[in-house]
């Protein structure tokens, strides 16, 4: 991320679809080429990993840290594979819209995903050794990763810390007589994650070919109802009962009286030093991937985090507890020497996190709607005092988009900063070119827009509200909502900062 260069937000599930949820079919690839045509580089999406209704449908949230999320499978992706028929997805119940239908999403889309599977299992002398292959290049995750979420369905969806003390506690035997016994379970899962897969690297192909790389999202903690934890506890603080002894948040501050309590299972780092990392290096490898770069959230966790004991119901009582991130980078620099990574250093971040930073040449994020308070001059997210080596984007996707912002969330005081600053006089239905255009204008190498700023959405369409469980991950592009001017104006201002994408 050396040169100067811009690219979009765009999570995708949040592409159009008459299937309730954006996926890896055409509109995916309409959508690089919207990227193509108006000069980007980057695209960036959010974590592809599994997700949890009871979770709120998070992409942060999630069962596993190496699997695939199968809902983002295209259903036309599975006609062209001749694993279904046409009729199969002619009957699939029109589900367009602006927003998401998880529930009626999973539901409709099981009938589909097991429909293939048995055609699949059928004729599987025609993928057999396709199949084998990406199920041997993956056994170190898939295996247990199949395990777990047959396991789950078998016990009723719960937590795997309630299951029988063998299978709990993986006693060999006990394993081999439930993988017996749901062979087929297993099989499906295995199968679901060689599609998604297979679609992905095809979708990305695509992509890196026409010169569009993507940016991804890799969480820093794992949920506790998840494969990694259940495979290797020893990894994370739990007691003789495999529960957690601790979990994670962050402090009390000015948002919040009582901090944040995630609930999150906290690192045994100690544990993980032992074989030099082996399992982040996997991890981070796995991620790879599926991406050119990858953004790891909530990057200070690599320095310090903050632990609370699991039994408490708010973080106040929680305390930092120190990570040797200088050694973990050491072996992720020699595993990875380009260490193509892109560093979440937003909120109250220590100068050891940028020391570490520093030292690996990390870039991390400039956020514009943090920029016009009243520290506006010497405010580092402010355009005039960032740097080459960073991301700038208008906001996040925990953010308000930038004209809700502006609408709702700015002060009289913050928008006379803003007119002063661009020495005009704002209007809210162009203030979303305007801070475009700043971005575009900055010194720093990358600067990112999150869709919904391009369209110049207000804040119904924001994607997630942070703290907050319901009506979050839904936003969905319409069909032909990008219009021929925002094409134009896009890649008009790409050109003119001397953004454009190369080749």
């Amino acid at each position: 991320m050396d040169k100067r260069s811009s690219g979009i937000l765009m999570h995708i599930t949040s592409l159009p679809s008459r299937y309730g949820i954006g996926d890896m079919g055409t509109e995916a690839y309409k959508f690089a080429d919207f990227l193509i045509d108006t000069q980007q580089t980057y695209w960036q999406v959010l974590p592809l990993n599994p997700i949890s209704l009871i979770s709120g449908s998070s992409p942060y949230s999630s069962y596993s840290a190496f699997a695939g999320n199968t809902l983002l499978i295209s259903p036309d992706g599975l006609v062209e594979m001749n694993l279904i028929e046409q009729s199969d997805v002619d009957n699939y119940p029109e589900l367009s819209g602006d927003s998401v239908q998880y529930g009626r999403v999973l539901s409709e889309k099981k009938k589909i995903s097991v429909n293939a599977f048995e055609n699949f299992k059928k004729n599987r002398e025609k993928y057999g050794e396709n199949f084998s292959h990406f199920c041997q290049h993956n056994q170190d995750w898939l295996n247990d990763f199949a395990r777990f979420m047959a396991f789950k369905d078998h016990f009723q969806d719960s937590d795997w810390g309630t299951w029988p003390p063998g299978i709990k506690n993986r006693i060999p035997e006990d394993l081999s007589d439930l993988d017996k016994k749901l062979h087929d379970q297993i099989e499906y899962q295995k199968f679901m994650q060689y599609i998604f897969f297979h679609q992905w690297e095809n979708l990305k192909k695509y992509c890196n070919e026409r010169g569009i790389q993507i940016i991804g999202d890799i969480p820093y903690y794992v949920n506790y109802d998840s494969a990694e934890v259940w495979t290797n506890p020893e990894f994370f603080k739990l007691d003789s009962d495999k529960r957690s002894t601790h979990v994670a948040g962050v402090p009390p501050d000015y948002f919040s009286s009582t901090g944040q309590l995630w609930g999150n299972p906290v690192y045994n780092w100690e544990e993980l030093r032992k074989n030099g990392y082996e399992w982040w290096i996997k991890r981070l490898d796995q991620t790879l991937k599926l991406y050119d770069i990858v953004r790891i959230d909530h990057f200070r966790g690599f320095l310090a985090y903050w632990e609370v004991p699991a039994h408490e119901s708010t973080a106040i009582n929680g305390h930092w507890e120190k990570v040797p991130g200088e050694d973990i980078f050491q072996k992720l620099k020699l595993a990875f020497p380009d260490l193509p990574i892109l560093a979440e250093d937003l909120g109250v971040i220590t100068d050891d996190v940028r020391e570490l930073m520093k030292n690996f040449e990390l870039p991390g994020m400039k956020i514009l709607v943090f920029a016009f308070d009243d520290s506006l001059p010497r405010n580092p997210y402010a355009p005039h005092n960032h740097v080459h080596n960073c991301v700038v984007y208008t906001g996040t996707h925990d953010n308000n988009t930038v004209r809700g912002w502006f609408k709702e969330e700015t002060s009289d005081e913050d928008k006379s900063r803003i007119s002063e600053y661009l020495g005009r006089e704002l209007l809210e239905h162009k203030i979303h070119w305007e801070f475009i255009r700043l971005a575009m204008m900055s010194v720093a190498n990358t600067v990112i827009f999150p869709m919904q700023d391009v369209l110049g959405l207000d804040s119904k369409h924001r994607m997630n509200l942070p703290a907050t469980l319901d009506g979050n991950w839904k936003w969905r592009l319409l069909a032909d909502q990008i219009s021929q001017d925002v094409r134009d104006k896009l890649r008009r201002m790409t050109y003119l900062f001397n953004r454009q994408r190369e080749g």
